[in-house]
């Protein structure tokens, strides 16, 4: 089964927005307030977890060799980046509960 060369284009294209997703998360880490700096250093995970699963994807379709591991590394920070995420929202959601 021959992969389309737009599928490839499409995956390139993707993980350039994401790349150009890291300027802002960039801008976000100057600031003081450490709470804040937190959140960023996870958003900006969640953008390398993001490009390690489109440029593994992209490899994937584009070299011969196999590059799905980076995917599934690029999955499994995303998926724990995901869950502190959580943790700390439904952390905060109980406090303003109490």
């Amino acid at each position: 089964m021959d992969i389309p060369g737009w599928f490839v284009w499409l995956a390139l294209g993707l993980a350039v927005l994401q790349a150009l997703g890291l300027v802002p998360v960039f801008r976000r880490l100057r600031v003081s307030d450490s709470a804040v700096r937190f959140e960023t250093r996870l958003d900006l995970l969640d953008v390398v977890a993001s490009l390690l699963l489109f440029g593994g994807l992209v490899l994937s379709l584009a070299v011969a060799e196999s590059w799905f591991w980076l995917t599934c590394a690029g999955f499994v920070l995303m998926t724990a980046v995901y869950a502190v995420k959580g943790v700390r929202w439904l952390h905060a959601r109980q406090r303003r509960k109490a």
